[in-house]
């Protein structure tokens, strides 16, 4: 296990060293000029010229690109912004918890949907409820992911008032003059989560359906039944836990699609995370805060992946080898 966690971590590391490298050579190479943007149109070719040199862009790329990775590791800052001189990293961190709370609850909440449809499904194939999911799935997959949001921002904030149908609330800290509170905070994430679980959960609820109906004609499902075992031990010691181990793995991946998802998300229900915040960087060609938001989510999809792959070889063993 220490092998398998160690070649893990390195192949993380070198992951988000080649992400960097990618994300800072853009920085280099796009049509405008950084320093121009930094400093101002309006500026004098005297700002403009001190400007490229403080940003490295007048020096050979490896060298502004070694203090960048030397700040981001010692100093843990991302540079300044453009537009408003205000730390990037301070600015993330200050968006990343509502994007945070977005993807996470949303996880929670396509997973408890999916799991119980697809394993009822395959257990009673052809079923009313096994067709009603297929119908789902259907929906879920062809549905897109604004106008789920714009649906349930109508229906249920609004015509129907249950849930706020905007903003968001601090969890545990809230400025002075906003709302907060662990039940506000739900509250006003319920739709967001609700639109993210109606289009992942269509598409675990197909690959969980798929996965159980093959294990389930496994030899050694079939040993286990004929050995008197239980069904409710074969299902769940035998049959759950072979067949979710694509599920783990398709789950890490889709931590980065929810991120880029929150985009739109975050704009229908006004909730100011590191989506709106890219939106509004691009915008105005903030390329700091641009890139400071690509390696924080870059960083974030490589940690929970390396995660989900120590959770891979907790369930099953034979992957430590491999």
């Amino acid at each position: 296990m220490t092998r398998y966690l160690i070649r893990r971590f390195l192949w993380a590391i070198v992951l988000f060293i080649a992400v960097t490298i990618v994300t800072f050579v853009i920085f280099f190479i796009i049509p405008v000029d950084p320093a121009r943007l930094a400093v101002g149109q309006r500026a004098t070719p005297e700002s403009v010229a001190r400007a490229r040199h403080f940003l490295g862009l007048d020096r050979p790329v490896p060298v502004p690109y070694a203090v960048f990775l030397k700040r981001l590791t010692w100093d843990h800052s991302l540079g300044r912004s453009f537009t408003n001189r205000q730390d990037v990293t301070h600015t993330i961190l200050d968006a990343a918890p509502v994007t945070a709370s977005i993807v996470a609850g949303g996880a929670v909440f396509w997973m408890l949907l999916a799991l119980p449809i697809g394993i009822m499904s395959a257990l009673r194939p052809r079923s009313l409820l096994d067709r009603g999911g297929m119908v789902f799935v259907l929906v879920g997959v062809s549905t897109p992911a604004f106008w789920i949001a714009l649906i349930l921002q109508y229906t249920i904030g609004f015509k129907w008032k249950l849930l706020p149908n905007a903003g968001y609330c601090d969890l545990i800290h809230p400025n002075a003059g906003t709302c907060g509170g662990p039940w506000p905070w739900f509250q006003h994430l319920v739709l967001p989560w609700m639109t993210f679980a109606f289009i992942f959960a269509a598409i675990y609820v197909r690959m969980i359906r798929a996965n159980v109906m093959e294990t389930l004609n496994e030899d050694y499902v079939r040993t286990a039944r004929a050995k008197g075992a239980p069904e409710r031990i074969v299902l769940f010691r035998h049959v759950l836990r072979n067949a979710l181990l694509p599920i783990v793995t398709m789950l890490g991946m889709d931590i980065g699609l929810a991120l880029g998802g929150a985009i739109f998300t975050e704009s229908v229900f006004g909730l100011h995370g590191l989506g709106k915040l890219l939106v509004q960087s691009y915008e105005t060609f903030d390329l700091p805060t641009i890139q400071g938001i690509v390696v924080f989510s870059t960083l974030c999809i490589i940690v929970f992946n390396l995660v989900v792959d120590l959770l891979y070889a907790w369930i099953d063993p034979r992957i430590r080898l491999a």
